[in-house]
């Protein structure tokens, strides 16, 4: 899945203002084809889903399923959870405010701001820019691919064991860099969670600030986010919320661990942000209108290259395009963690949002109908 934003520390004060003016929330049945594909997923096997849609007729909150698997306790249509690799776009958006500020270029090089780190094996810091880490065209090996890697942290006993350790980002950097680049930098856009993690030490290299501080200062307080947080080396999620859940054991695909306890530090930078459906489409309305970055800045975040993986989908920085089957074209960006997925697309005026959450890390086949249901005429 994927992650960032940014934003310029102008016409702040507007933005708050901004940020609290909605339409009070509408029941279920205002849109049932939403609601009927949410619950399509939880009876395909996804424990719960809360969802939030937002449109000319004002705010509509939903949830299926449960939020316990346990109790039983129902999914919140408040609930908080790890967004995974969204956090990338709220990333993004700070280095632009950067980069309007003149304090830092796209095209810079990476060892600019951390001379040396990003050597050996054929990997070059000297040759890779802030631009291609915002768009994944670096050519670095994602360290969540590193077998061992994989083995210690994601899956099985290994995640059971490890889950409360603290990491630091050169620790998983240096995991990336054991390896040869898949390609040369620029080539073709890959999505690797190491560009999402130099990019955040870049923020902090040019600030001199903590990414975290620097997000807060810069996006969370003045658009009031009060839902959304870092969890720094903190290990439980901020209430309400509910378990989340993975299939840690391939081999035994019938067992579900609750995985919901981990250490914030082992997704820092690249998925640590916690937040809710409501933060999140206001988050992105905010930038898409133009309240967070200035119009030459919006317009790099939304100039695109090709993703292969996915035909009629384009990466920018931090966002992606995508243009649906009935024709419809969102940008979007979705955010995989342990335990979670989530999801938020957005038109490119804003005007027409959906923000959702499973509370597990598998049913990304259901993902899409969602989206559909929501945006596609005829599957309402």
């Amino acid at each position: 899945m994927r992650k960032r934003p940014r934003a310029g520390v102008i016409a702040l004060a507007a933005v708050a203002l901004f940020a609290t003016a909605f339409t009070p929330t509408r029941p279920a049945a205002a849109h049932p084809a939403t609601q009927r594909a949410i619950e399509a997923a939880v009876a395909a096997g996804v424990p719960g889903i809360t969802v939030e849609a937002r449109d000319a007729d004002g705010v509509w909150k939903s949830a299926a399923g449960v939020a316990d698997r346990t109790t039983g306790a129902p999914r919140n249509r408040n609930d908080k959870f790890r967004i995974g690799g969204i956090t990338n776009t709220f990333v993004a958006t700070a280095l632009l405010q950067l980069e309007a500020e003149g304090r830092l270029g796209l095209d810079d090089s990476v060892d600019r701001y951390l001379p040396g780190l990003v050597s050996g094996n054929g990997n070059d810091g000297s040759a890779i820019t802030v631009r291609q880490l915002l768009n994944h065209t670096s050519g670095l090996f994602d360290f969540l691919a590193d077998p061992q890697y994989a083995e210690t942290y994601l899956t099985g006993d290994g995640f059971l064991q490890h889950r409360y350790d603290t990491l630091t980002p050169t620790q998983r950097v240096r995991v990336a860099l054991a390896h040869e680049p898949p390609f040369r930098p620029g080539a073709r856009h890959w999505y690797s969670n190491t560009n999402d993690v130099l990019a955040a030490m870049v923020l902090e290299k040019v600030t001199g600030r903590p990414y975290e501080e620097e997000v807060r200062r810069r996006i969370l307080d003045p658009l009031e986010l009060k839902a959304t947080s870092h969890p720094g080396t903190g290990t439980r999620l901020p209430q309400p919320s509910g378990r989340g859940y993975s299939r840690l054991f391939p081999a035994q695909p019938d067992r579900i661990d609750d995985v919901t306890e981990m250490n914030g530090s082992q997704n820092w930078g690249n998925g640590d942000l916690v937040s809710s459906t409501g933060d999140l489409n206001r988050f992105y309305e905010a930038l898409m209108r133009g309240k967070l970055l200035p119009p030459r800045q919006l317009a790099e975040m939304k100039t695109t290259v090709d993703n292969p993986d996915w035909p009629g989908a384009s990466y920018g920085l931090g966002i992606e395009r995508l243009t649906l089957g009935c024709g419809t074209v969102l940008w979007y960006h979705d955010g995989g963690a342990m335990g979670w997925i989530s999801l938020a697309a957005f038109t490119e005026d804003a005007r027409h949002q959906l923000a959702f959450n499973y509370n597990a890390n598998w049913g990304a086949e259901t993902i899409l109908p969602v989206v559909n249901a929501e945006y596609c005429p005829s599957a309402r």
